[in-house]
């Protein structure tokens, strides 16, 4: 029996030293090392002096502090609206007061000229915000209050003044080591004191418009019904010399026939009868008349009838 207490006794001192070496173990890389992850950079600060290059993603050696602090940064980009004066009154080239908000996007593209000059994001941010103001202020006061409202398209130059902007802010902070992706407006609005006036304004200018497009129309319209008249004057009268010519052949031809029928008057008025008869029983018709009455008495078979045709050919 005491052989195995002796036994159990002997063993627990080991256990106890390699748990020991294997916590002592953690606790030395814990110390003396640091991981960076896939969105973060990295510098290492040594008894106050910042390392000239970056430290990018993985794990990596380090001295304990207070020899070696490590600051990481991350990478990715912002969104930046400003912590103050987010909407505030911005005064235009022709003088008109607008409120707008404008955003930023950027982010830490030189860590060490970053952390050199302003350390952390809280330092950035407050010194952006400022430049942000600037920019906005400058960029406004070159543009009318009409490039910023307007219900035309074509007359608006929002997205050129973004892209202003972008550009001005990029020179500020490329020397602070950051990197502006965008500048975009977030709001304007007008003042509730000037709302009505530009209302007015806006309203005149649209009636004035109307008044010019009304105008033109009418004038076009005069235009168009006088081609209209006087393309119908040309029709009329092209007809009315069409039709002298007609009858003037028709009456030529007329005044054959009645040279003809001056010889026989008889022979002429039989014709017009029949002609008459033809024009009134065109169709099938049964009618019941009196052959004594004109023209139907060209139906009448008598002698004289008869006689009249014989008295012709002599």
């Amino acid at each position: 029996m005491s052989t195995d207490a002796e036994n159990v006794t002997s063993k627990k001192p080991w256990a106890t030293i390699i748990l020991g070496l294997i916590v002592a173990a953690i606790f030395l890389t814990i110390i003396f090392s640091y991981q960076v992850e896939e969105r973060e950079t990295a510098l290492v600060v040594t008894t106050s002096k910042v390392s000239d290059t970056p430290v990018g993603p993985g794990w990596h050696f380090r001295w304990p502090y207070p020899i070696q602090k490590i600051v990481k940064f991350d990478n990715r980009f912002r969104i930046f609206d400003g912590n103050v004066g987010q909407l505030e009154e911005t005064m235009t080239k022709d003088k008109h007061n607008v409120i707008a908000a404008i955003f930023a996007i950027y982010r830490i593209k030189d860590p060490v000229t970053f952390y050199r000059k302003l350390v952390d994001i809280t330092s950035a941010e407050e010194n952006l915000n400022t430049w942000m103001r600037s920019t906005k202020t400058e960029t406004f006061g070159r543009y009318n209050f009409n490039q910023l409202v307007n219900v035309d398209p074509e007359k608006m130059q929002l997205t050129l003044m973004e892209k202003e902007m972008t550009e001005h802010l990029s020179k500020i902070t490329a020397t602070y080591g950051l990197e502006i992706k965008m500048v975009g407006i977030k709001a304007i609005n007008i003042p509730e004191s000037v709302t009505t006036g530009v209302f007015e304004r806006m309203k005149s200018e649209r009636q004035a418009e109307a008044a010019i497009y009304r105008s033109q129309g009418e004038s076009e319209a005069k235009i168009i019904r006088t081609n209209a008249d006087t393309k119908a004057s040309n029709v009329l009268a092209e007809a009315e010399a069409e039709a002298h010519k007609i009858r003037a052949k028709g009456d030529a031809e007329a005044a054959q026939f009645y040279a003809a029928f001056k010889q026989d008057p008889q022979l002429a008025s039989f014709l017009r009868k029949l002609e008459a008869l033809r024009r009134v029983m065109k169709d099938k018709t049964t009618l019941i008349l009196d052959t004594n009455t004109a023209p139907f008495d060209v139906l009448k078979v008598n002698s004289d009838s008869l006689e009249q045709p014989k008295a012709a050919k002599q």
